[in-house]
């Protein structure tokens, strides 16, 4: 897993026996800083690319998602004729689920990782969903919903680059949908406030001695995909520097990074007022923002009497979520089996997502 937030690939070594998961082993490999540069300049509008220059970057990304499984592998002694099956999310560099047409699109080619390791490669999960009239997203809650649905109504929150929560519980429609930003704009001002020294408020240092400007917060939250209804999906084309105003860009320093860690917590809370039809007595968080104890804390007192709880009380640690996910939507894959719900993307009906890449044959013989 690459995530919108452009500083490393996430690995999550997973067995899954019907409806358990173990992870085995989990690791996130930073991106050389000037790597993580040129994600972003790729990613984040305004720019001009030219086609040689997005083939060249999808097969470098390739590349380095090989070395990170050979290494992963390595470390964890585990001989790839013992895996079945490699999930690849890859990097969105772009997602247009309100473009006519919708598109997507996640590079990392799956071949090279394939040909380096060979094991099989499911990539590429969020064009089928988009072909079948979906947004392409979120596609975590089929995991949520496939793992967590027979016990009690809570929210499954998940916050990366940008958040999306999952409403699942016994005898209760999964919901899902992307609440909007979740670290994205919390970093961008830390690379801002650092000068490109650190990528992201660990521990939510920066924020928790700033100031919030709860008139700044209410502006942002006024504009119009926070009143939009699911299924409704986003990502850095929206929810990037050129989203905040310079009026909130003048606030600076460390003021900004709390402001803006306080705008992710609010818009999360939001968004279950309006749009969750129960509201969850647990809420359990996963991804970089369930780290960050600022924002953890913002929404402890927002959701009071609710309980927030990091996913790791339930022995996952907090990025492995997703990767798990993806290993096994590719799982799901090859078995031929549905590994999305159409209810949260606004697909017209139930596919099985992901493109294919075959592994050696000496792989499939084993």
């Amino acid at each position: 897993m690459s995530g919108t937030s452009g500083d490393g690939i996430s690995l999550a070594l997973a067995a899954f026996q019907k409806h358990r998961i173990e992870i085995l082993r989990y690791e996130t490999y930073p991106y050389p800083k000037a790597f993580s540069k040129k994600i972003h300049r790729l990613s984040n509008p305004p720019r001009t690319v030219g086609a040689g220059t997005v083939s060249k970057f999808n097969f470098e990304l390739g590349h380095l998602f090989a070395k990170a499984v050979t290494d992963f592998l390595h470390k964890a002694r585990m001989p790839a004729s013992r895996v079945a099956v490699i999930g690849s999310h890859g990097h969105t560099v772009y997602h247009g689920p309100r473009d006519t047409p919708r598109h997507t699109l996640q590079l990392g080619e799956p071949s090279v990782i394939a040909e380096a390791t060979g094991i099989p490669v499911v990539a590429d999960f969020r064009c089928r969903d988009i072909a079948a009239g979906g947004q392409g997203a979120p596609l975590i809650p089929f995991f949520d919903h496939y793992f967590f649905g027979n016990g009690p109504v809570r929210a499954l929150q998940n916050i990366g680059g940008m958040a999306n929560v999952t409403l699942v519980g016994k005898n209760t429609l999964p919901l899902a949908f992307d609440n909007g930003p979740g670290n994205a704009l919390i970093d961008w001002a830390v690379q801002r406030h650092t000068r490109g020294k650190q990528s992201f408020d660990r521990d939510g240092h920066f924020a928790g001695q700033g100031v919030i400007d709860l008139k700044a917060v209410r502006s942002l939250a006024s504009h119009p995909y926070f009143f939009q209804k699911p299924p409704k999906s986003t990502g850095r084309e929206l929810f990037n520097e050129s989203f905040l105003p310079d009026s909130v860009k003048r606030i600076g320093g460390l003021n900004l990074i709390a402001t803006l860690t306080y705008f992710t917590a609010y818009s999360i809370h939001e968004s279950y007022r309006r749009f969750l039809p129960v509201q969850p007595a647990e809420i359990i968080v996963s991804g970089g923002g369930a780290l960050n104890q600022t924002l953890m804390g913002h929404l402890s007192g927002l959701f009071h009497p609710a309980r927030v709880l990091s996913i790791q009380s339930m022995s996952m640690p907090a990025q492995a979520k997703e990767p798990a996910a993806f290993a096994f939507f590719a799982l799901r894959a090859i078995e031929g089996k549905i590994n999305h719900l159409p209810q949260t993307t606004g697909a017209r009906h139930a596919c099985v997502l992901g493109k294919i890449i075959p592994g050696s044959p000496a792989h499939a013989a084993s």
